[in-house]
């Protein structure tokens, strides 16, 4: 029997799990693929800030199990740890975690598509876990949602952003528009701050708690969000000003939470009862140091998302060196970049086909509380022209849908799904 060629994926999130699906639709059953992930379920962490702010548990409404879902695919799935990865030998060390105790196992690979995402350094903030809220998973998420519908809140200042971000030098050179690049972001990805800032103001209107004037929101960057397209930024702050929500700018790095509130390196602090802070996104210790990854440990690729030293080794999503911001719109394009290019190896598609390289876009649905909320299409901080900022009730209607399409699909959403969200925010929308 000829053996056919293993493509084991790292990560079974967004990147990863579209990774695996777009390859199997590409290359057929030309390949053997595995899927490795820390956990059997995708967590869908875009509206988890909607369920904090209505007082849903998203636990119950923001996972897919993923077993199935691969199943049907006829890709394997198995629940471990990444230990380790030797790109000389083609193997991925793990640890089956169902129960504890596992045994060391490896996985040898003829392609490795990285795509573990990052990991939320809340660890490296002092005073965090006693002070600190956020909300980017069902722990935290659930902590807050709790602190707010359950008396915790009691009607104090609220300081609301993000930790100063490590980018690495892994994306230096890249051009992915001409005369472009890939800059450095002092903030992982501040559409969630953005988010969280405009839903806490209608939070305290509905719920008689104040005034949004008790809302400051904080960058360490000299604009915020400023990935979204200067433009757009511009727009939002004036609307985020309009309601009396204060700025601040250039905090350089959170030093410390505590009781009374933030303290930034750059010296001032900001007083507040309820702190919610974005950390440093930080690569897993098992890419750091290796000859694919960058001064951070991020993933180096080009813009066909393959490193430039083992041609067989590709990354997608918040691990790779190239994505930034952390933001899973990007690393919906590199999925299917990585799966053409895995196909295309395999004989299964034209170079014609599978030569797109990345152009980087911004997209973005935050949530505004009232059943409203922003959209944002940009890539003129990559060298692009064009930006674009929507708010109102069809944004927030496209963002509740294209969750309940994702999970009726499996995650497969057709191409046509973000293109109707597209023309519908942009060309029906006023």
């Amino acid at each position: 029997m000829t053996r056919k060629p293993h493509v084991l994926v790292l990560g079974g999130n967004f990147a990863g799990l579209a990774t695996a699906q777009r390859i199997r639709e590409y290359a057929g059953d030309a390949a053997r693929i595995t899927l490795i992930d820390r956990r059997d379920y995708l967590l869908y962490n875009p509206n988890i800030p909607v369920d904090i702010f209505e007082n849903r548990d998203p636990e119950l409404h923001e996972r897919m199990p993923l077993r199935p879902v691969l199943h049907e695919e006829d890709i394997n799935f198995i629940q471990g740890e990444v230990r380790e990865l030797d790109v000389d030998s083609q193997t991925v060390s793990f640890i089956p975690n169902e129960r504890p105790g596992g045994e060391s196992e490896k996985e040898h690979y003829d392609y490795l598509v990285i795509a573990v995402g990052a990991r939320l350094a809340y660890d490296r903030i002092e005073g965090f876990a006693e002070h600190g809220h956020t909300l980017s998973d069902f722990y935290h998420g659930n902590r807050l949602r709790k602190y707010l519908h359950e008396g915790g809140y009691k009607g104090g200042p609220i300081a609301i952003g993000s930790a100063r971000f490590h980018q690495g030098d892994g994306a230096e050179g890249l051009e992915p528009y001409p005369g472009g690049s890939i800059p450095v972001a002092e903030a992982a990805c501040e559409g969630p701050p953005l988010e969280a800032t405009m839903a806490m103001a209608s939070w305290l209107k509905e719920h008689n708690k104040g005034t949004p004037d008790r809302i400051t929101v904080f960058t360490p960057a000299e604009v915020i969000a400023e990935d979204a397209g200067l433009g757009n930024v511009k727009q939002f702050l004036e609307l985020a000003g309009g309601m009396g929500i204060r700025y601040r700018n250039k905090t350089i790095d959170v030093k410390r939470i505590t009781a009374e509130g933030i303290e930034f390196k750059n010296g001032p602090s900001l007083e507040a009862e309820l702190k919610i802070v974005l950390p440093d996104w930080v690569a897993h210790d098992f890419l750091r140091d290796l000859p694919i990854s960058d001064s951070e440990g991020f993933v180096k690729t080009d813009l066909f998302m393959r490193n430039p030293d083992y041609r067989n080794v590709f990354a997608a999503g918040d691990c790779a060196a190239v994505t930034v911001p952390k933001i899973g719109g990007i690393g919906h394009q590199e999925a299917d970049i990585v799966a053409r290019q895995v196909a295309m190896d395999l004989g299964s598609l034209d170079a014609n086909e599978a030569d797109d390289p990345l152009k980087p876009i911004v997209f973005c649905i935050g949530d505004m509380g009232e059943g409203k909320a922003f959209y944002i299409r940009s890539n003129t901080w990559f060298g692009g022209n064009d930006e674009v900022l929507k708010v109102g009730r069809i944004p927030f209607q496209l963002k509740m849908r294209y969750r309940d399409l994702f999970f009726l699909t499996h995650g497969k959403v057709p191409d046509w799904g973000l293109g109707l969200a597209q023309f519908t925010a942009e060309k029906l929308f006023d």
